[in-house]
């Protein structure tokens, strides 16, 4: 049915209504067949070719389509979803498409400086329970090749994880009644994150996984000055299973504290570090252990017990990549050049949303079996 098509994009302004009615034609083909290529997922050759003059319209020759244009409806629908909770996760994480061998104009280098792709740097927002509400944010880019003097050139990729907070915090100014939490893993551990949040005022929250163990300005460090407190209680849950490992229990331990960190330039900034550490981890796995920073101040155990089920809903920023590069399989899109995969890609991380929801709702979609 295209009624869900529509309703996402029926409000894409792309200078031609031509153009917005097969956006949601092609919306509605990739999610119905998202493991399908294009021509798979279109009904005949004509559908074919009018999706390929679609994806024609970034050229500067054609439209100058962009991909944000593709997501601006989608991002407002999302956002109108989100006013009717008390509390939504803005998750944001980067996944790399490897295009390794494909001849698209614009590609760069990926985590090894020989293999060819791009990033995807989306806000995807769920519910605490984790239904999944769509996109609201994204970047699109392809690296630069390093200088002989082995640097490369660009903008700091840490900087998208700071702009990130900034459009949520925007973004929570017109949701006066919905508290927004920024969540994020080990990346986003950033001194100018913080700062930023805290020159806002946190106009959103924000949770990020402790990547560094800093130094306090009163001395001592910051992970061992937690642990030294008195435990605030046990939380018990179920780890799903991943890759190499089988689904299990685990109960951990927690502990919280507020600090002052060195922002690095004189000042200091007031965090709350948030540990929770397995107590009885199996003989033959690695215990699990997270450490979080957030601006939220913690007073008792149930505060502390929020957080962590909180982050742990970070996990759906990575089922939503799974979709899209395991379920949608866009790593076999052949476009030409990065400006047409853009497009292709906010068409199908939309589609990933819908699949995602589906399967959260209980309504397994049989492509994805």
């Amino acid at each position: 049915m295209e009624n869900w098509a529509e309703e996402e994009f029926s409000g894409a302004n792309l200078g031609d209504e031509r153009l917005t009615q097969r956006l949601i034609k092609l919306a509605t083909r990739f999610a119905d067949k998202p493991t399908s290529s294009i021509p798979g997922a279109c009904h005949d050759w004509a559908e074919t070719q009018a999706a390929y003059r679609f994806f024609e319209q970034s050229s500067e020759k054609k439209r100058g389509l962009d991909w944000r244009e593709i997501l601006a409806p989608h991002m407002a629908c999302a956002q109108a979803r989100m006013r009717q909770h008390p509390v939504v996760l803005c998750l944001q994480d980067t996944t790399e498409l490897d295009f390794n061998g494909q001849e698209a104009v614009g590609l760069g280098p990926l985590s090894y400086e020989a293999q060819r792709g791009m990033y995807v740097h989306p806000t995807y927002v769920v519910t605490p329970e984790r239904e999944p509400l769509g996109v609201t944010d994204a970047w699109m880019w392809a690296r630069e090749a390093k200088g002989a003097d082995g640097e490369r050139p660009g903008i700091l990729e840490s900087q998208r994880w700071i702009e990130g907070y900034e459009r949520v915090a925007e973004m929570a100014a017109g949701m006066p009644e919905t508290r927004l939490v920024y969540v994020a893993d080990r990346e986003a551990d950033l001194v100018g994150l913080m700062a930023k949040a805290a020159q806002l005022e946190a106009p959103a929250d924000w949770l990020v996984r402790a990547k560094h163990n800093r130094c306090l300005p009163e001395g001592g460090k910051l992970w061992a000055a937690v642990l030294a407190g008195t435990a605030l209680g046990e939380i018990e849950f179920t780890l799903a299973a991943r890759q190499g490992q089988a689904e299990r229990r685990v109960r951990q331990q927690v502990w919280a504290q507020t600090v002052e960190i060195s922002t690095g330039q004189g000042g200091k900034l007031a965090v709350t570090c948030v540990i929770a550490k397995e107590t009885n981890p199996p003989a033959d796995g690695k215990a699990v252990e997270w450490r979080l920073l957030t601006n939220r101040t913690v007073t008792h155990f149930e505060e502390a017990a929020e957080l962590i089920d909180w982050y742990r809903c970070r996990w759906e920023i990575e089922t939503m990549f799974h979709v899209l590069k395991n379920g949608c399989r866009v790593e076999a899109l052949q476009l030409g050049s990065v400006a047409k995969l853009e497009l292709a890609l906010a068409l199908y991380l939309v589609a990933s949303w819908r699949l995602a929801r589906l399967v959260k709702l209980g309504r397994v979609h049989p492509e994805l079996e």
